[in-house]
C-alpha cells in the first residue's frame, strides 16, 4: 500500500460482531483457483484479538496483500545478506502469521516490497530509490524465507513522491525531461533486477510491477513510457500493479479523466500504454481500491452507502468480464476515522451494504 497518509485525490461487541458478519456473508462463492479472477484484500491478521481471516474467507477472497518494509527489517547490512538467517535481519512476526492463516483458508500471500534503509541508499530515508543489486538480494532472502509466497509486488506507488524519491514533479501529458526519467528509470532498474533475483530462487515466483497511482507527481502513462532500463528495454515483470482509485460510475468506456489520471474506467488506456510502451500485454493486477462513504482525510470524493454496495457490485462484475484483470484488491476492511471512511464495515463493526456486495461480487 502507499506509505504515507497524505491525503490522495482521484481528481487529483467482538463476538456479535462476528456472528453478524458470518450471517452477512455466508453466501460467498468459493475463492476461484490461480487461472481465475481474484478478489484481494489489504487487512489485519488479528483485530481485537479475532482473527480476520475467516472473514475474508467468507468474503471470496483468493489473495491476502501485505507489504515488507526492507528498512524495517534490515535496519543494519547484514553480513550475508542473500541468506535469510543472517541474524541482522529482523523478519515480522505478523507476515509468518498471515501466511500460516492464509494456508488454513487456501488464501494465496501476496508481498509488497519496498522501503529501503539507509545503508543500501546512501543515507536518506526510507523512500530514497536504493542501490539495484541490493534491493534484488533482499527480495531473494525473502522469497526463501517465505517459500509459500509467490506473489511479489514491487515498491507501493512510486510514482509519487511521498513513497519513491528522488522525483521530479511533471506537469500531466507532457514528456519528461532529464530530470524528471530519474524516478521511473530507478523504479525500472529496481524491478528489473528484483525480477531476475526471484525467478532464480522459483520459477513459480510472479513479479508484480509499475505500482501507479490514480494520479501522482508523475502520471500513470508517463511512468509506463519512461520505464526503460539503461540499454533502453522496459524492465521486465509478470503483471502491471495499478491502483485504480475512482470518483466516476464504474463502466470500461467513456471520455478520459482529466489531468492525467487513471481511474477505473481508463483501464482500457492503461492497457494500450502497456501493450504500446511495455511490448507486452501484462495482466492488470489492481492492487488498491476503495470508495469512502463520508467525508475523511484520505480522499476528496465519497457516495452514499447504498451507492459504494452499487459501485462494488458493478465494478467486480465489470472486471470478472475482462479477462485482462487478474485480480482486483480492497483496502480498509474497517472504517478508521478521522483518516478514513472506505471500509466495507463502520469502526464500530456495523456491516455496510458494501460487505455483502463484496462478498456476492
Amino acid at each position: 500500500m502507499g506509505a504515507t497518509t497524505d491525503r490522495r485525490r482521484p481528481t487529483r461487541l467482538v463476538a456479535l460482531v462476528v456472528a453478524t458478519l458470518a450471517l452477512v456473508v455466508a453466501a460467498a462463492a468459493t475463492p476461484p483457483d490461480a487461472r481465475a479472477f481474484s478478489k484481494a484484500i489489504w487487512g489485519q491478521v488479528y483485530r481485537n484479538g479475532v482473527n480476520q481471516f475467516p472473514l475474508y474467507h467468507r468474503l471470496g477472497v483468493s489473495i491476502f496483500e501485505t507489504s515488507l518494509d526492507w528498512a524495517t527489517v534490515a535496519p543494519q547490512r547484514p553480513r550475508h545478506p542473500a541468506n535469510p538467517r543472517d541474524p541482522a535481519y529482523e523478519w515480522p512476526t505478523d507476515l509468518a502469521q498471515a501466511i500460516t492463516q492464509a494456508r488454513r483458508f487456501h488464501i494465496r500471500v501476496l508481498v509488497q516490497i519496498d522501503g529501503s534503509p539507509p545503508w543500501a541508499n546512501g543515507g536518506h530515508p526510507w523512500n530514497w530509490a536504493p542501490r539495484p543489486g541490493a534491493f534484488a538480494t533482499f527480495a531473494a532472502a525473502a522469497a526463501r524465507r517465505y517459500r509459500s509466497v509467490h506473489l511479489w509486488m514491487i515498491w507501493g506507488e512510486p510514482n509519487r513522491k511521498p513513497n519513491f524519491e528522488p522525483e521530479t514533479t511533471a506537469k500531466p501529458g507532457r514528456p519528461l525531461d532529464a530530470a524528471q526519467k530519474v524516478a521511473p528509470h530507478n523504479y525500472a532498474r529496481i524491478l528489473d533486477a528484483a525480477y531476475g533475483a526471484l525467478k532464480k530462487v522459483s520459477r513459480r515466483n510472479l513479479v508484480i510491477g509499475g505500482s501507479t497511482f490514480t494520479t501522482g507527481d508523475i502520471d500513470t502513462q508517463q511512468w509506463i513510457e519512461n520505464l526503460r532500463l539503461p540499454d533502453g528495454r522496459p524492465p521486465r515483470m509478470d503483471m502491471y500493479a495499478h491502483n485504480p482509485f475512482s470518483w466516476r460510475t464504474p463502466s470500461l468506456t467513456g471520455p478520459p479523466s482529466p489531468f492525467g489520471e487513471v481511474q477505473f474506467p481508463d483501464l482500457p488506456r492503461l492497457a494500450h500504454w502497456i501493450d504500446r510502451y511495455l511490448h507486452k500485454p501484462l495482466p492488470l493486477f489492481l492492487s488498491e481500491w476503495t470508495i469512502p462513504t463520508s467525508v475523511d482525510q484520505e480522499f476528496d470524493f465519497y457516495v452514499d452507502p447504498s451507492v459504494q454496495a452499487q459501485w462494488i457490485t458493478e465494478t467486480l462484475r465489470l472486471a470478472r468480464h475482462w479477462k485482462r484483470i487478474y485480480a482486483l484488491g480492497w483496502i480498509h476492511v474497517y472504517d478508521s476515522p478521522p483518516e478514513s471512511y472506505g471500509g466495507l464495515i463502520s469502526a464500530s463493526g456495523v456491516p455496510k451494504p458494501g460487505l455483502s456486495a463484496f462478498a456476492h461480487g
